[in-house]
């Protein structure tokens, strides 16, 4: 009877350890505090749209860093997979480093939300050059994309955590004798600890304090601070062109410009946090409508009606907040 105790506890164990490392493996391909990458919004179908977003980031990162090198192993088509991977393994342990791609898909946390982890690159430079390209050509290169935002910094979503990153992350662009007009741009999905409008007010006044020179615009902003939060994570960029590259949407971005009248004129001179937490409410009910909606007629046309239902609880949310 003992016999059989023991070895029901070594199956047992052989479970839990089992368990343990597979979480820990998946816990490698999530998004993470201390990643960089770019943040991609897409359009329903999130297979088709990673296919397309490494296809067009390794378009523009071969234009701006040439061809990515990886490691050649010399190992022909006909040779034993064995031998094969020793071969691969002695070259990495004799050059003491392991090699990482350009560009690797990562679980968001967030439905219809991919994260690319990016290695040796500026993300936020590639996403303005793709972007400048698409606006100059009004070439679309893709259909299931959305928006691309650079993430340049993360650290944990809990507010004190981000004012704490914030305060030093944003000094290059802020901090005296550095200034500039801007806005902030903040999303949150899948958390509901952060109230958007004590964060964009603490963001605010930390920019305030780095330089009374900078000023809130909500029409034409020299820089845009972006701020997502998903989850226990926050993604945190500044970016330049951001109302004239439409938000960072890849599909706005190839339509023709039209002239639009300009009800704000007679506000954009002040600089109240007030204005800047409506504008950032405003931009994102405005987004997310557009993302419901075309995941709507994406519904109709492929008969995904349980994916459909995910893509509208940001739009809830925002309600809410």
């Amino acid at each position: 009877m003992s016999a059989v105790q023991n070895e029901s506890r070594k199956r047992s164990k052989k479970r839990f350890g089992a368990g343990q490392h597979s979480k820990r493996w998946k816990g490698s391909r999530e998004l993470e505090v201390g990643m960089q990458g770019i943040l991609i919004t897409c359009n329903m179908n999130q297979r088709k749209c990673t296919a397309e977003a490494f296809n067009l980031l390794s378009e523009y990162a071969d234009q701006l860093y040439g061809p990515e090198k990886l490691q050649d192993n010399g190992s022909s088509g006909e040779e034993d997979v064995d031998v094969a991977l020793k071969k691969e393994v002695a070259q990495l342990q004799a050059s003491g480093t392991m090699q990482e791609k350009r560009f690797q898909a990562l679980d968001s946390g967030a439905n219809n939300v991919i994260f690319i982890r990016t290695q040796n690159l500026e993300s936020d430079k590639l996403v303005h050059h793709i972007l400048s390209d698409l606006h100059t050509t009004k070439k679309k290169k893709s259909r299931m994309i959305l928006r691309m935002l650079p993430v340049t910094g993360t650290c944990k979503a809990f507010q004190e955590d981000m004012l704490r990153y914030l305060s030093t992350f944003l000094e290059p662009w802020f901090k005296t004798p550095n200034c500039a007009t801007y806005q902030v741009a903040f999303k949150s999905r899948n958390s509901s600890h952060n109230k958007r409008e004590e964060i964009i007010k603490s963001i605010a006044g930390l920019v305030g304090k780095l330089n009374r020179k900078n000023k809130v615009d909500l029409t034409n902003p020299e820089l845009t601070i972006i701020v997502e939060v998903i989850k226990a994570v926050c993604c945190i960029s500044v970016v330049k062109d951001y109302t004239l590259y439409r938000k960072y949407n890849v599909q706005e971005v190839v339509k023709e410009d039209s002239p639009k009248p300009d009800v704000n004129t007679a506000k954009t001179d002040t600089n109240t946090t007030e204005q800047v937490e409506k504008s950032s409410v405003a931009e994102t009910d405005q987004e997310e409508k557009k993302v419901e909606e075309e995941s709507d007629k994406n519904v109709q046309q492929d008969n995904m009606e349980g994916e459909g239902e995910e893509e509208k609880e940001p739009t809830q949310e925002t309600a809410s907040n």
